[in-house]
């Protein structure tokens, strides 16, 4: 067996996109978009059909010219450069590997195409199919594979061509819940390996949690808010974003007074919050105050914060319990409590009455937004 020669040392680039506008027809699908991918960071580009997040991966790989501004990497332009100069590897959401090739012959292909001489091919080939640990498929057809399997060797053919960028185009779609889990935990070690500055389109906000090391999240052409996944949870900046990512209890109110961090809001419900907010609001002023199920509690005694409810219904979902209760003035507030193993829903019915108060659980951080202009 021959000895493997080290990877090539690689520096990690930063990629700038610099008011990218791209419209088509009439529409405009990219609206002057912003962003700095530092290097050896993976940022998720994350939103719903049609938000331009993948237009604008496109246009980055260079399969779309933008209509305005610029795209970077290390400082450098790279408008003018056809994708297969761009040093930028790839790995699509349906894998795009040659049916009639081999494992091997795949890895190989883009090293082929460059002009890289047998030998070099050879080891670079033997080297990604150790590092995706696929080396017994080496001789293997793709239509022999599993989708995890296949999404290994799309991966190692991307990263065989020592890309500067690497470019995830809903690179999960297509697999089952605990591979996906696997070749999350995978690339996310292969990016950091090979020090790669990286992007990633999913509308999948579990993924986007899991692996980015930031998030933008993006709607209507524009970036709604670049952030940590930390950040993006626990401080939205806009209710779309708030809706967006997790699950949240919407529940309207007005600003009764201000204090120094935030502001004391009267909910419709009658209960009274204090809820910590930077955003700029008058007293009187119409909110919606948003919190997640999982910063909420439910209690037997009534409080001023605490909201009556009546139970609806129940549900367990692996290891949390997810209790559907009403308030008295119609709203429905959905409150996530960690189930003991062996407890069911029936269990834990609230007192077996099905009455209780609803309030903020300690570690509770609500978000506050306008009513008129959320």
């Amino acid at each position: 067996m021959p000895t493997l020669a080290a990877p090539a040392a690689m520096t990690a680039q930063p990629l700038t996109l610099d008011g990218i506008t791209h419209s088509y027809g009439g529409g405009l699908a990219v609206d002057n978009v912003t962003l700095e991918v530092k290097g050896g960071e993976l940022v998720a580009l994350l939103g719903p059909s049609g938000c331009g997040k993948t237009t604008l991966l496109r246009i980055v790989a260079g399969f779309i010219q933008q209509g305005n501004g610029k795209v970077t990497i290390d400082g450098r332009p790279i408008d003018t450069l056809p994708p297969n100069r761009r040093e930028i590897g790839i790995v699509f959401q349906n894998y795009a590997l040659f049916p009639h090739m081999t494992v091997a012959e795949n890895i190989a292909y883009g090293l082929a195409a460059r002009g890289e001489s047998r030998e070099v091919q050879a080891q670079r080939v033997e080297e990604m199919l150790a590092t995706v640990q696929m080396a017994r498929f080496a001789d293997r057809k793709p239509k022999q594979l599993s989708g995890g399997q296949q999404q290994r060797v799309a991966l190692a053919r991307a990263l065989a061509m020592r890309p500067r960028i690497l470019l995830l185009d809903e690179p999960f779609a297509a697999l089952d819940k605990n591979l996906r889990l696997d070749m999350q935990i995978e690339i996310k070690r292969l990016q950091r390996q090979f020090a790669l500055t990286a992007i990633m389109v999913t509308h999948d906000q579990d993924e986007a949690m899991a692996i980015a090391d930031r998030i933008a999240v993006m709607s209507q052409g524009r970036i709604e808010q670049l952030g940590t996944p930390v950040q993006v949870y626990d401080e939205p900046a806009t209710l779309f974003v708030n809706n967006f990512i997790g699950s949240s209890n919407l529940l309207n109110g007005q600003v009764e007074a201000a204090f120094e961090d935030g502001y004391r809001v009267a909910l419709a419900n009658g209960a009274v919050w204090s809820v910590v907010s930077k955003a700029r609001f008058e007293p009187g002023q119409p909110v919606v105050v948003s919190v997640r199920p999982e910063q909420m509690l439910l209690a037997d005694e009534p409080a001023p914060d605490r909201i009556p409810v009546t139970l609806k219904l129940s549900l367990p979902i692996g290891g949390e319990l997810i209790h559907d209760v009403v308030s008295a003035s119609a709203e429905s507030i959905k409150v996530a409590i960690a189930r003991r193993p062996g407890i069911s829903s029936a269990d834990m019915a609230l007192g077996g009455t099905g009455t209780a108060y609803c309030g903020l659980a300690d570690h509770a951080r609500p978000a506050l937004f306008s009513a008129s202009n959320p």
